[in-house]
């Protein structure tokens, strides 16, 4: 492995960009779970088993033509 220049192990640090960083992955993260939850409320309790079609009158079918 080259070396491209000789860096004092004592003087560098983690630095403010680091915690920037670091920061912004968690509230991406945070964002991210609470998308998911919400996603996770709007689906049925149950499916219905293959093959079987829905029927229009279920709270769980949202409206629309049936396929």
């Amino acid at each position: 492995m080259t070396v491209l220049a000789a860096v004092d192990p004592s003087s560098v640090g983690a630095g403010p960009f680091g915690l920037l960083i670091v920061l912004l992955m968690g509230v991406a993260t945070v964002f991210l779970i609470r998308n998911m939850s919400g996603r996770l409320k709007r689906l049925p309790r149950e499916f219905p088993p293959p093959g079987e079609q829905p029927r229009r009158g279920d709270p769980d079918v949202p409206p629309g033509p049936l396929v």
